[in-house]
């Protein structure tokens, strides 16, 4: 599904039948249950905020997470958990190079 050598991963609201994914707060609700893991650990109220290596963001209107690859060599569980969400549900993966742009 993913390479090795991805350094991020685009997991997109859109099935690969081309459908929007609901719930509408999809990529907020994966970042939040993320959250915990970032660079030095979870540190008292980073619940708070998003983990620099799960982010929710939108690519040209469509809901998406950017999950970083230093979350894999981090906690592999984690990834798996992102990556298996996205197969679960159908939803387009793409690969980025580690520059926050989605892929062309």
């Amino acid at each position: 599904m993913v390479s090795n050598t991805a350094k991020e991963v685009f997991i997109l609201g859109v099935t690969w039948a081309g459908r929007t994914f609901r719930p509408s707060d999809w990529a907020e609700r994966l970042a939040g249950v993320m959250s915990q893991f970032r660079p030095g650990g979870p540190q008292p109220g980073s619940h708070l905020g998003y983990s620099p290596w799960c982010i929710p963001t939108s690519v040209d209107g469509v809901k998406c997470v950017v999950v970083h690859r230093d979350l894999r060599d981090h906690e592999p569980m984690a990834w798996d958990f992102c990556m298996n969400f996205a197969r679960d549900n159908e939803l387009q993966v793409r690969e980025g190079d580690g520059s926050g742009l989605p892929p062309a």
